[in-house]
């Protein structure tokens, strides 16, 4: 049987397929693979462009471990199934008036894939998911199975909350979560240099947001704040125009014609550039939080320090018109705040998150490997499920607590039953 990602970038072929409905399940799992000699995987939705979940031993699917477990609306949590998809979880809480303190713009992930691989949003006070995390259950590779918090194995937590996949199987986790609230969101059309100059305001904004149309200075703004206000959001048809047509049908057909004719690229970007328009509605965060996308793209996103951006932006800016490539697609930019998580590519410093993509089957992996050589030179760190080329050289001298992390795998997993070769690359073997 062979298994693939949702870009198709990765191709696995486990030896066999497990779905634990529990944490006895799942520990019963490894003790059988570790008997056999084999190494596990867990994967979730495949939403990683890595190969983090990739194995030719045992893949672990966590469908049976769904759901929301508990909630405490005293102490302002909730425990969902490690398996649960995060619009599973949006719409479970919504139910009961609660919800998370951000997202990222994608919420077909399940919670365990989502927080294991660093997914977060844009904010002034929280952006990572994994940074919400207030404890988790975990079946280590030993065969037992541990509940960690802050105040309970403090080490193993802090590891496991974005842990890679590398110390056990996540069976379930426990959010910090709050009562429900909307979110205005105001999108504008700008330019790069406007943004640059600006960027201290938007420092402030609770979220902020931005796309980049590359060979233009066009820019699309999105700002979105706390508002008291009741929800309003914008009519069906201005819905459907925004995003069925402009942002997946109106996107695919431009990744098209420019795969077809490349030379054509600068020109059709400028149309594109043209469809930016300004709107403002109020909806519940979920809704705002999050997007569909029908287009099927690759995507390399880097961690760069705040204070570099303007001058990265502007970098990446000459970069791309400077080459010969000729890349259609959007890049997205997102600030986040520093966080405390060990291997978040926030780690104590306020981060701007710059995404690039590209269109499958197009000539891109020259100007990647540009933008990532660009980066590298402001001390990017690479999202760990985004495709990048650094190896654990580069990432010890980049997160410092890297060698912590490592001593917890060192006691937890000293066999590397969770290991793959994209673990090998980035942890070291």
């Amino acid at each position: 049987m062979v298994w693939q990602n949702w870009a198709r970038t990765v191709q696995a072929r486990p030896v066999r397929v497990e779905r634990p409905a529990g944490a006895d399940e799942a520990a019963a799992v490894l003790t059988a693979a570790a008997r056999d000699g084999l190494r596990v995987k867990p994967v979730g939705a495949g939403h990683s462009f890595t190969p983090v979940a990739a194995t030719d031993g045992v893949q672990v699917r966590l469908d049976g471990l769904s759901g929301l477990l508990a909630l405490d609306t005293e102490a302002g949590t909730a425990t969902v199934g490690a398996g649960t998809r995060l619009h599973e979880l949006n719409a479970l809480l919504t139910e009961r008036g609660y919800g998370l303190t951000n997202m990222g713009d994608i919420a077909v992930q399940t919670v365990s894939g989502a927080i294991a691989t660093g997914t977060h949003g844009s904010g002034r006070a929280s952006a990572s998911l994994s940074e919400q995390v207030v404890a988790l259950e975990i079946a280590l590779p030993d065969g037992t199975v541990r509940r960690v918090s802050a105040t309970d194995d403090g080490d193993l937590f802090q590891a496991a909350r974005l842990g890679l996949g590398a110390l056990g199987i996540v069976t379930s986790v426990t959010f910090r979560v709050e009562p429900a609230f909307t979110l205005r969101s105001t999108v504008e059309r700008t330019t790069l240099d406007a943004v640059v100059e600006r960027f201290a305001d938007l420092e402030a904004a609770d979220h902020c947001d931005l796309y980049w149309l590359p060979f233009t200075d066009a820019v699309q703004l999105t700002v979105n704040r706390r508002t008291g206000e009741p929800a309003a959001p914008p009519n069906p048809v201005a819905a459907w125009w925004s995003g069925d047509v402009v942002e997946n049908a109106g996107l695919a057909l431009v990744q098209r014609v420019t795969r077809a004719a490349p030379k054509t690229t600068p020109a059709v970007n400028a149309v594109a550039a043209r469809l930016i328009g300004a709107r403002s509605f109020v909806d519940a965060a979920p809704k705002v939080f999050t997007s569909t996308r029908r287009v099927r793209f690759h995507e390399m996103e880097y961690a760069l320090p705040r204070s570099a951006a303007p001058g990265a932006l502007r970098a990446l800016r000459d970069l791309t018109a400077r080459g010969p490539w000729r890349v259609a697609f959007p890049v997205e930019v997102r600030l986040a705040p520093a966080d405390d998580v060990w291997l978040s590519p926030a780690y104590e410093r306020d981060t701007v998150y710059v995404a690039t993509h590209a269109y499958p089957r197009t000539d891109y992996t020259g100007w990647f490997s540009a933008v990532e050589k660009l980066w590298t030179e402001y001390g990017g760190r690479p999202h760990w499920g985004k495709l990048h080329t650094r190896d654990s050289g580069y990432l010890l001298d980049h997160y410092r607590r890297m060698g912590t992390f490592r001593a917890v795998r060192d006691r937890v997993d000293p066999e590397r039953i969770m290991a793959n070769e994209y673990l090998d690359q980035v942890l070291g073997e």
